[in-house]
This record gives structure tokens, sequence and C-alpha cells, in this order.
């Protein structure tokens, strides 16, 4: 399935996190898509919120992984640093796909062949404008 969402500012992210959390469900796995800068974070940041998450919430860049509270355990990473996915094992990141814990992940693209065995759902963010971003989501039915 496909959604698409036009923002015109970071005042309709709440009620786009609302309206995709709510299109996606039970699926808790997401990839973010994005260049630099597109707002991959800031949107992460409205779904935490609209998830119930009430600390604050920033990119793992560094740290590559950031664990938040909310309705149910949130596991944030940034995966730019990445160069390798032997590195992740070393991390444990295939347990955190196992669990029912949400998972964002911002630079996906090393991980891409594992999307099929874990029901990802790819949230594509374009930039239009300043402040304009396009926000393109699709994921597989699960029945």
């Amino acid at each position: 399935m496909e959604q698409t969402w036009l923002s015109h500012s970071v005042d309709d992210l709440p009620q786009i996190a609302e309206e995709l959390i709510n299109a996606i469900s039970p699926l808790k796995k997401i990839a973010f898509y994005g260049q630099m800068g597109a707002g991959k974070t800031t949107f992460i940041k409205t779904i935490c919120s609209t998830l119930g998450v009430t600390e604050p919430t920033s990119s793992p860049t560094f740290s590559i992984v950031n664990e938040y509270t909310g309705k149910s355990k949130i596991f944030h990473f940034d995966l730019f640093r990445i160069n390798n996915p032997a590195e992740l094992q070393e991390i444990g990141f295939i347990e955190y796909l196992e669990n029912n814990d949400y998972v964002f992940i911002e630079w996906p693209e090393i991980i891409e062949p594992i999307f099929e065995d874990y029901q990802f759902v790819q949230i594509h963010i374009t930039t239009i404008a300043a402040q304009e971003r396009k926000i393109q989501v699709s994921w597989n039915n699960i029945n």
C-alpha cells in the first residue's frame, strides 16, 4: 500500500504522524529515506511524541541507537556512519527487529536486504521548498 502527504510546515507533522501510525498499524519497523536536512529526524521526533514520548529526542548519529519509552518502547537508529552490516551485529541489531517495539531507522540503505524478513514500512521525505516536504509511505499489507 502507499500513502502520500504534503507538509507545508512542521506544524503539519503531528497530524501526519497520527494518520501514519493509524495507517500502518500494527507494523512497527520503519525505514526513513531522504537527503541530509530533509527532515527525517524532525519527523521521527514528531512520531515519538505522537506515541507518548515526553523525554527529549535527538538523532543518534554518534551513539547509533537511542531508546525512548512512550506507549511502547521505541528504538531510533541512525546508520549514517555504518559502513558494513557486520558492525550492526556487534550491537545486536537483529534482536531489536525481532521484538514488538517500534524501530525507526535513518539511512537504512545498508540493511535493505532484510526488509522482507521484518515487514518494513518505507518513508521517503522529499524537500519541495524551504519548509515544504512530500512524505511518501509504502508498506506491504499483512493479513
